[in-house]
């Protein structure tokens, strides 16, 4: 019997939840022509194909998505024991920095997990907008980085990418017709951005209803009803959901994430971010 190499899973993952061999390339940090040889690989192992021809892209085969299942499921066990074999002895203190969409979505599950595993570690979170949290990484302060990607960094070990959506109040959305009524986040901002230019490269007519510096204000605004917004679907939750179709409103660009890990960092920090780059990406499969 052969034993499955968690490097191959960890492609297969990332092939499934992005859903292409592009975005899979992306994830793990290999060239495409890498990946598919992977594919290949594993597919000898299991004796039967895993991807099937769609269109211009692949899908998953029936025995792909068994395997989906064990792989999941290898893999967390295989996270698990190292981590704790890691953390047993590890102490001192780290500082994570990431934007309110990550902490408001599965970042608890995970900190709980990295907490169990490092219970001597000390874990300062800050949560904020994305220029301040990379502001305090520049200077040292912040020892794992998650914000809304800038170009490629040296230092970046994962990029996370989601599609972005209108999202309006659940109970009671925004009227079609007329000037569309939209919240923002205060500038800098790069959903703002990208709703501003999906709207006026489509000639759609809108107005600025709500402003605010901090989501929860955002979600506020959204939320009574007076605005939609566009954010990813971890903004989705009480009273927020994805905007009618009714709306016909403009696509939107993916958001792109940046996961960085300062340069010469601790046994434990390394730890945390490989944990992250794992986890974090399975928000992207929300519907």
């Amino acid at each position: 019997m052969q034993a499955f190499d968690p490097d191959l899973l960890r492609t297969f993952l990332a092939f499934a939840e992005g859903g292409s061999l592009a975005h899979a390339a992306a994830a793990v940090g290999r060239t495409a022509s890498a990946v598919t040889a992977q594919m290949q690989r594993l597919e000898a192992m299991v004796g039967e194909p895993l991807l099937a021809p769609s269109g211009r892209g692949r899908v998953l085969t029936p025995a792909g998505e068994e395997l989906l299942v064990h792989a999941r499921r290898i893999l967390e066990v295989h996270r698990d024991a190292w981590l704790s074999l890691k953390g047993a002895k590890a102490d001192g203190r780290l500082t994570l920095g990431c934007t309110q969409d990550f902490a408001d979505s599965n970042l608890p599950d995970l900190l709980r997990l990295f907490a169990r595993t490092h219970p001597r570690v000390r874990l300062d979170l800050r949560v904020g907008r994305s220029r301040e949290l990379t502001a305090g990484y520049d200077q040292g302060a912040i020892d794992v980085l998650i914000v809304m990607r800038d170009g490629a960094q040296p230092d970046e070990i994962a990029m996370l990418s989601e599609p972005m959506l209108w999202l309006s109040a659940s109970a009671d959305p925004v009227p079609a017709g007329g000037e569309l009524p939209i919240a923002v986040l205060d500038p800098p901002c790069g959903f703002r951005s990208a709703a501003t230019s999906a709207l006026e490269d489509a000639g759609f007519a809108y107005r600025i209803a709500a402003t605010s510096p901090s989501l929860s204000g955002l979600r506020a605004a959204v939320r009574s009803g007076i605005a939609i917004t566009a954010r990813t679907a971890r903004f989705v939750g009480e009273g927020v959901a994805v905007a009618p179709q009714a709306l016909s409103l403009p696509a939107l660009p993916k958001a792109e994430f940046s996961l960085r890990l300062k340069p010469k960092a601790d046994q434990a920090a390394s730890s945390l971010a490989m944990l992250l780059a794992e986890g974090l990406p399975n928000e992207s499969s929300r519907p």
